[in-house]
């Protein structure tokens, strides 16, 4: 079993990227969904609501972020300025700062509701939900609730002999993707170790509308089918839909495609809705 593919999310909720290696970092993976857009009332959007999000990318360049749409339009987010708000993702409210007029002008044209774009720094500290933490501090940036998603390939190819059109892995935004697993190996893992690093599996990810959106087009082709599918065959009460296992790493350090993973501990499986018909 090996890391098959690793992926990086500047801004949360835009274009994933695939990359060669990962570092961690103590709030996660370098950068990851350490930008986020937000509405006029300072609350973030995501593809859940606002789907065309996927047709953006967003990557960084010697250390500026770089936004930039499929008709070719780039834009260079400046560093960000003084100005801090509070700024909500789920239930938590933390403090930002602003990255000025040019991205939200930028943005807001290309998502067609007034937006703007905020950075996490490093003095914000938002804490990992302390009933699935493995411990006090761990913390994460504007991800939905945990550094690090991982899924496993065998899974997915499971999961596609009963959609009427295959799904590609984007739809499901990880971050760590692992081959040469059994299909739902992941459900019994408890902690891993992926190259040098430890990681605590601390709750299965419950999927939402997003995974009906093609991450290149933000459109959603296949309708409801790929959610109401999984939905029937992989509902975990009382979570919903599950698809792959939030994780907390140990250590810092830096993932590779290719580095190995080794399970440290397990648990029985859950018992899924049709896991086994």
């Amino acid at each position: 079993m090996r890391i098959a593919g690793l992926f990086h999310y500047p801004v949360k909720s835009l274009r994933g990227l695939a990359v060669d290696e990962l570092t961690l970092e103590a709030r996660g993976p370098r950068h990851d969904r350490e930008w986020m857009v937000v509405d006029s009332n300072g609350r973030f959007l995501t593809q859940r609501t606002t789907p065309r999000m996927a047709s953006l990318t967003a990557r960084l360049r010697t250390g500026q972020l770089e936004l930039s749409d499929d008709l070719g339009a780039v834009l260079l987010v400046e560093p960000t300025s003084t100005s801090s708000r509070d700024v909500t993702v789920w239930r938590d409210t933390v403090t930002a700062t602003d990255c000025g007029d040019a991205a939200a002008t930028w943005l807001t044209a290309r998502l067609g509701q007034p937006c703007r774009l905020v950075r996490m720094p490093d003095s914000t500290i938002r804490p990992v939900d302390p009933k699935y933490s493995p411990r006090p501090d761990a913390h994460t940036t504007f991800a939905d609730a945990y550094p690090v998603l991982l899924t496993n390939a065998a899974s997915l190819d499971d999961l596609n002999t009963n959609l009427p059109a295959p799904l590609g892995m984007e739809r499901f935004r990880a971050n760590v993707v692992i081959s040469g697993a059994p299909a739902w190996a992941e459900d019994e893992w408890r902690a891993v170790t992926l190259g040098s690093i430890t990681f605590d599996l601390v709750k299965p990810c419950a999927r939402c509308v997003v995974i009906t959106t093609d991450q290149r087009t933000g459109e959603q082709p296949n309708g409801s089918a790929p959610l109401s599918t999984l939905a029937r065959l992989r509902t975990l009460q009382p979570f919903g839909a599950i698809f792959g296992q939030n994780a907390v790493h140990r250590s810092t350090g830096t993932l590779r495609v290719g580095d190995e993973l080794h399970v440290v501990t397990t648990q029985p499986r859950p018992s899924y809705r049709a896991l086994e018909q």
